[in-house]
């Protein structure tokens, strides 16, 4: 019954929908075959049922209950809102000394850490694409027209910098990751890629996803879903939206530029509150080789 009643929200079964529950209903906001090819502004329908706790100073989130299609009818959705310029953002490796297979899991989160989620993507054990770490380069650019690098410069500004852009990597960067594929860029436009099928992207294939956005006012958005159908024993299953769905989901929370992360068995993801020093742990199934952490920032 009440699977019926979350497709019937969102519509047929053969359009794609989304629909988010408020106040104890269901309100579609998203469909495929009427999906904006730019997001200009954030869906009211979608961020007024956020109800925001604050974790510290700069940080804070929200649940979202997600209705979408077919294996994916039932959602939960985990956002996080950042704000850069009140907080350290810092990137970890995770190697193991023995055979240098990823080994980063949320138990190796620092103490301090307000949120710490896996970063980009990675390919057979290293991470994939340019990586940079205080102020090192670590990896040279990876090469991909779906790509988009996450840097943070020298004063601590965040910036988005297209895949296509990095055969001359910026000076003063501080922290970069690249990952794929971009879900939003030049404003909130979608690629062409995720706009029609037959052009390099399965639109049509649903996973567990992690993915990472900019606000237009300079924030951050970690945004992570989890299969909501059968309880919490259940959260893992690696199902979830669509890659046009995941960019409508970061457009409608008011993201201009966005890129998704390894998610699957890799998405994971804790919070902590250093007033009361509970945590929020989603872990993922395996390990993986880095992870983005923020940190209240000193002084």
């Amino acid at each position: 019954m009440l699977a019926s009643l979350a497709l019937a929200a969102c519509a047929p079964a053969r359009t794609p929908a989304l629909a988010v529950r408020h106040q104890g209903s269901w309100i579609q906001w998203w469909r495929a075959d009427r999906a904006p090819e730019r997001w200009k502004q954030a869906d009211p329908r979608v961020t007024r049922a956020l109800s925001w706790r604050a974790l510290g100073e700069g940080v804070r989130w929200a649940t979202l209950d997600l209705a979408g299609a077919g294996p994916s009818w039932r959602t939960e959705l985990i956002v996080v809102q950042v704000d850069p310029r009140r907080v350290r953002l810092s990137l970890e490796m995770g190697l193991s000394p023995e055979d240098g297979r990823p080994a980063w899991g949320l138990d190796r989160a620092p103490n301090q850490a307000l949120v710490a989620l896996n970063a980009g993507q990675f390919l057979l054990t290293m991470p994939w694409g340019w990586l940079v770490m205080d102020g090192v380069q670590r990896l040279a650019p990876g090469v991909g027209p779906l790509s988009t690098a996450m840097a943070v410069d020298t004063s601590g500004a965040v910036r988005w910098i297209p895949g296509d852009s990095l055969a001359a990597p910026p000076p003063g960067i501080v922290n970069a990751f690249q990952s794929y594929p971009t879900l939003l860029a030049s404003d909130g436009a979608l690629p062409a890629a995720l706009r029609a099928p037959g052009r390099g992207v399965d639109l049509a294939h649903r996973d567990a996803r992690l993915a990472i956005g900019g606000t237009r006012d300079g924030d951050l958005l970690f945004v992570m879903t989890r299969f909501a159908a059968l309880g919490p024993a259940a959260q893992t299953v690696p199902v979830g939206p669509t890659t046009p769905e995941m960019a409508a989901i970061l457009g409608a929370l008011g993201a201009s530029d966005a890129v998704m992360l390894d998610g699957g068995i890799s998405a994971q993801m804790l919070l902590r509150d250093p007033a009361s020093g509970r945590r929020w742990r989603w872990p993922g199934w395996r390990r993986v080789p880095l992870a983005l952490i923020v940190s209240p920032r000193a002084g």
